[in-house]
């Protein structure tokens, strides 16, 4: 499917790796490639502020994940979910929920960190699951579009097609299927 992929979908793809290795993450997620598309301002003409979208995906990684759809379905259960958020912070300090960025650590790595060499660029990190289904949707979507390659117009109307927090960031920003395919597409 790679071969598929404009250069600048290429390049999108490559920064969301980089975006992980840095972010120190064990896997590419849908995150990823997000900030990859903001940073290589794919985005730029629909006005994305980066700081707000940054803020956002923060605010749900504290929420253990959850999306605003599911704090609304807590609600209409009694549950307050941003109460239980406090609380748990309130004892387990700021960030208890977001979930520790896992990591495959073998002897190779030991003995890096302890001779203080940084890992390897080449690194292979994986891509999580949400992350995959994003690039397949693209690849529908391209499709639907009788489109013959996969650009960043593809991987951005994925990623706001797919339920969870970067679609909700990004739908506070104003940014939906419809604002992406008016303001981007040729």
């Amino acid at each position: 499917m790679f071969e598929r992929f404009t250069r600048d979908a290429r390049d999108a793809v490559a920064g969301a790796v980089s975006q992980a290795r840095a972010a120190g993450a064990g896997a590419v997620t849908e995150e990823h490639l997000l900030l990859s598309l903001l940073d290589g301002g794919a985005m730029a003409p629909l006005g994305v502020d980066r700081e707000a979208v940054t803020a956002g995906l923060e605010a749900a990684r504290r929420r253990g994940g959850m999306s605003k759809a599911d704090e609304e379905a807590l609600a209409g259960l009694g549950i307050d979910l941003s109460e239980i958020v406090s609380r748990i912070e309130e004892t387990h300090g700021e960030g208890a929920l977001v979930a520790p960025a896992p990591r495959r650590r073998g002897v190779a790595a030991t003995l890096r960190e302890a001779l203080g060499r940084p890992e390897p660029e080449n690194r292979h990190i994986r891509f999580a699951q949400g992350a995959k289904e994003a690039l397949e949707q693209s690849l529908r979507v391209a499709l639907g579009r009788k489109d013959r390659h996969i650009g960043t117009l593809h991987l951005l109307l994925a990623l706001v097609s797919r339920p969870g927090p970067v679609s909700e960031v990004l739908a506070d920003q104003g940014v939906t299927y419809a604002a992406v395919e008016t303001g981007l597409a040729a």
